[in-house]
C-alpha cells in the first residue's frame, strides 16, 4: 500500500451545529499547510511531514513561546539564542561530602575530570560561538577541558560564581548540622530564608543570575555554552522561567548534567532540556 502526497490548506467539514464541534477557523491566508503522505512499501516516502509558517518543519515541538516568560534583557537581541548550561564535574568536596559554596579550595577530582571529558565528547558535534564559565577552580577546569582545541573564545564571568555560604563552606555536612543546627537546617530546608548578618545569599544569587543572563544574551552570536555550579544554575533556570528564590530546590542538576534554553529575540526563554545525563553513562552524542 502507498499513498500519494497532496498538499492542502486546513479545511474542515461544514457542520450545522458548530457549537458542538469547535473547529478552529483557518484559511490559506494563515500560511498553515500540511503535506501528508503514507506508505508501507516505499521507504523513501516520509510518513508525515508538517509545516507551519515560513516553511518551518514541526516535530511535535512548541510552535512559539512568545510572552511565555518575561524578557531577561529588556532589549531586543541581535538574533534568537540557544544556551547550553553545564554543571562542573565531581569535585574534591563533593567526594568528601562538604558544603561547597564560593570557596576556591574545592578542585575538580579525577572522576570529575573524566566527567568533563564525557561532556566534551557528548558536545563534539555542536557548534558554540562562545563559552562562558565561572572562574572558580572546579568549574574553570571543567570548562577548559570541554573547550580544549576550540578557537572560539572562553570567558570567565564573576556573575557565574557559586553562592557564598559563609561559615558553612568547607564543613562536612554532618559537622555543619551538629555545630550550626539552625543555620544548616534553614539552608537545607528553607534556603530562601537562610540569612547571615542580614544578608540573604539567595537574593544575591538571583541578582547575579539576572546579570549573567544579560551578559550572555547580549553577546553577539547564536549558540553559547555556560559552565558553572549547581546553585547558580538553579538560579539561572528559575530566573529564566520567572521563579523566585523560594523555588530554589524545585530543580536539580547532576555533576556534568546539561540543560538547554532557547531564547527569542525579545529575550524570552523556553526550557528545552533539563539535566540531560545520558552521556555520563553511555557514549551518547547530542545533536539538538
Amino acid at each position: 500500500m502507498s499513498c500519494g502526497a497532496i498538499p492542502y490548506y486546513f479545511c474542515f467539514p461544514s457542520i450545522s451545529n458548530s457549537d458542538k464541534f469547535p473547529y478552529p477557523k483557518l484559511s490559506p491566508s494563515s500560511g498553515i499547510n500540511f503535506a501528508i503522505r503514507c506508505s508501507t512499501s516505499s521507504p523513501g516516502l516520509p510518513v508525515t511531514t508538517e509545516r507551519l509558517r515560513s516553511d518551518t518543519p514541526l516535530t511535535g515541538g512548541a510552535f512559539d513561546f512568545e510572552r511565555a516568560t518575561t524578557s531577561l534583557t529588556k532589549k531586543v537581541l541581535d538574533s534568537p539564542k540557544k544556551v547550553t548550561l553545564v554543571r562542573h564535574g565531581l569535585s574534591s568536596w563533593n567526594e568528601e561530602n562538604r558544603v561547597q559554596g564560593s570557596s576556591n579550595l574545592s578542585v575538580l577530582s579525577e572522576k570529575g575530570a573524566m566527567q568533563a571529558e564525557r561532556c566534551k565528547m557528548a558536545l563534539a558535534d555542536m557548534h558554540f560561538d562562545q563559552c562562558f564559565a565561572s572562574p572558580i577552580s572546579r568549574a574553570k577546569t571543567t570548562a577548559e577541558i570541554i573547550w580544549q582545541g576550540k578557537e572560539e573564545p572562553l570567558f570567565f564571568l564573576d556573575s557565574l560564581k557559586e553562592a557564598h555560604l559563609y561559615f558553612l563552606e568547607g564543613m562536612k555536612n554532618e559537622d555543619a548540622k551538629r555545630i550550626y543546627p539552625k543555620e544548616y537546617t534553614t539552608w537545607r530546608e528553607d534556603p530562601s530564608n537562610f540569612c547571615v548578618d542580614g544578608v540573604y545569599p539567595l537574593e544575591k544569587l538571583w541578582g547575579r543570575a539576572h546579570v549573567a543572563w544579560k551578559e550572555i544574551l547580549l553577546t553577539p552570536g547564536e549558540q553559547f555554552l555556560v559552565v558553572t555550579h549547581k546553585s547558580i544554575l538553579r538560579a539561572l533556570i528559575c530566573t529564566a522561567l520567572g521563579l523566585g528564590p523560594e523555588r530554589f530546590r524545585s530543580v536539580d542538576i547532576n555533576n556534568g548534567g546539561l540543560c538547554v534554553f532557547k531564547f527569542n529575540k525579545e529575550g524570552e526563554a523556553m526550557l528545552h532540556s533539563l539535566n540531560m545525563t545520558a552521556h555520563m553513562y553511555t557514549d551518547h552524542i547530542y545533536h539538538y
